[in-house]
């Protein structure tokens, strides 16, 4: 759609030349024909490197804009952003899309839905009551176990093992809020890309990226009742046990171990090979590979032990 139809539908007035755009994105990502859109002063490298030609802007960043770029001026950037969503939002099924193709040796039971546009590769079964949306990829060799949900243009890899009641590309949790205190929704036009050898366990939910992807990376094992929020990135090989909680937009490195009923802030970089045991709340970036944490708050942990020496002792005191 033109900028202009965008402006229009936000009751605001653009600046610049009237550009065609096919999407949204954040700064850093965002291509040509993307519309982007920056909060804060924070953002100001991002914006002038930015490759966007058009952009949702407050007042005071407009003088970091790149060269002849095109904007909207916005009084809230976010809660112009979370309406612009909505208008780069797909149906949720596209019924005039070319049927379904089944690869050569894949079950899919008389009672599973699978819906136009997805591709589903070779030696693959799918059983009863799943559902398999618009557009989506399966790799080859990959299970599907009953009553798995796997919304529009999500991918799954070869070789997975997707056990039952998982919902792969539900929304992620965003809105924006007005002054008045409305919740408005922020659309997750992005999708959800589980990599090959990947194993689910049941009753995970990996919700949709607001924009790109959630990625769970080769090789990873999440065990049941497991949610990883929107715009996540979980490295390969990671192990995930169950009833842990990953925020939006945290990213791991590989080969972490996340132990039982853990929560994880949004917007956080674990380095590789780190190890959490039960319980562990983690509110802050963790850049040294290799430590194993625990407690909240969160604590090396032999310093974790030792403090439960001394909480012991003090019980004894009493």
């Amino acid at each position: 759609m033109l900028l202009s139809d965008i402006a229009l539908h936000l009751n605001l007035s653009f600046v610049g030349l009237d550009v065609e755009l096919d999407s949204m994105n954040e700064l850093a990502l965002s291509t040509s024909t993307q519309l982007a859109f920056a909060v804060h002063k924070r953002y100001f490298s991002e914006l002038e490197s930015s490759r966007a030609r058009a952009f949702l802007i407050p007042h005071n960043l407009v003088t970091h804009l790149p060269q002849n770029a095109s904007y909207i001026l916005c009084d809230d950037v976010s809660l112009s952003m979370a309406h612009v969503t909505k208008l780069f939002h797909k149906k949720p099924i596209e019924p005039e899309l070319p049927r379904p193709v089944i690869g050569k040796n894949s079950i899919v039971d008389a009672l599973a839905r699978v819906e136009n546009g997805a591709v589903i590769g070779a030696d693959v079964i799918i059983m009863a009551g799943a559902y398999v949306g618009t557009n989506v990829r399966i790799g080859d060799g990959t299970i599907i176990y009953p009553n798995v949900t796997i919304y529009r243009d999500c991918v799954v890899g070869n070789e997975c093992i997707i056990h039952s009641g998982v919902v792969i590309g539900a929304d992620g949790f965003g809105f924006s809020h007005t002054k008045t205190g409305e919740h408005v929704k922020i659309y997750q036009n992005g999708n959800v890309i589980i990599e090959d050898c990947v194993e689910i366990g049941a009753n995970c939910a990996i919700d949709r990226a607001v924009f790109n992807a959630t990625i769970i990376r080769h090789g990873s094992k999440l065990d049941n009742f497991i949610h990883i929020a929107h715009n996540c990135d979980i490295g390969e090989h990671s192990i995930f046990v169950a009833q842990t909680g990953i925020g939006g937009s945290t990213k791991l490195g590989r080969n972490c171990v996340i132990s039982g009923q853990s929560a994880f802030s949004d917007h956080l970089e674990i380095a590789s090979f780190s190890t959490f045991t039960a319980r562990s709340g983690v509110t802050k970036s963790i850049k040294e590979s290799g430590g194993v944490y625990s407690g909240f708050p969160l604590m090396k942990h032999k310093d974790w032990k030792r403090l439960q020496v001394r909480i012991a002792k003090l019980n004894e005191e009493k």
